[in-house]
């Protein structure tokens, strides 16, 4: 691969990773609810799905997503009805004035993992997407590990900003009922995550 193709690749996947989405919505709902550790560990198990999506790119392309064509959309409706039961959740709480709970570091990755995963969009754009910079004339794999590896550093550094930088707002929040309002903003971002799952429409 030349530097040229290097940094193309680098520059589109860093305005993919960086438009918020689903795992950008849930990382910041998180840190605002629980803290940047909570949001860190959600970027982690962003991250563990991020893996599992790249080795299933990297296995097929066009055939692996004919095959899977449904079973994409059955994936699709399972993480916007799960983004759905967080944010009524949360909502709950907020109209209630009820204390939320906060997750533990094993909920923090499981729902990071879980509405990452569940988002077909990821596995598309991989499929569609990587095929493109890797030099016909070099082994494939090698190429494939390459781009997957560099996507996962950047998508990691991109998500862990949007953690730290949301604890200026749990701060800015903390002169108001910040468990209250929290819930609001939380329940609030899990549904707009839940339907931008749900107008994903390639699948």
């Amino acid at each position: 691969m030349e530097l040229g193709q290097i940094i193309s690749f680098l520059t589109v996947s860093a305005v993919f990773i960086a438009v918020p989405g689903p795992n950008v919505l849930v990382i910041v709902s998180t840190t605002i609810v629980s803290g940047k550790l909570r949001g860190l560990q959600t970027v982690a198990g962003t991250s563990l799905a991020m893996i599992v999506q790249l080795t299933i790119a990297a296995l097929g392309t066009s055939l692996l997503l004919s095959t899977l064509s449904q079973g994409l959309i059955w994936l699709k409706w399972c993480g916007v009805v799960y983004l759905l039961f967080l944010g009524i959740n949360s909502l709950y709480a907020f109209f209630t004035h009820k204390k939320s709970k906060h997750p533990s570091a094993a909920d923090s990755m499981q729902r990071g993992f879980w509405v990452s995963l569940t988002n077909p969009k990821t596995i598309i754009f991989f499929s569609a997407f990587l095929p493109q910079f890797a030099n016909a004339d070099s082994a494939y794999l090698p190429q494939i590990a390459i781009l997957s590896g560099s996507f996962l550093l950047l998508a990691v550094t991109i998500d862990c900003t949007y953690a730290i930088s949301s604890t200026k707002l749990k701060w800015f929040l903390a002169s108001k009922d910040i468990d209250r309002v929290s819930n609001g903003v939380s329940g609030a971002f899990f549904i707009g995550a839940g339907g931008l799952l749900a107008n994903t429409n390639r699948v």
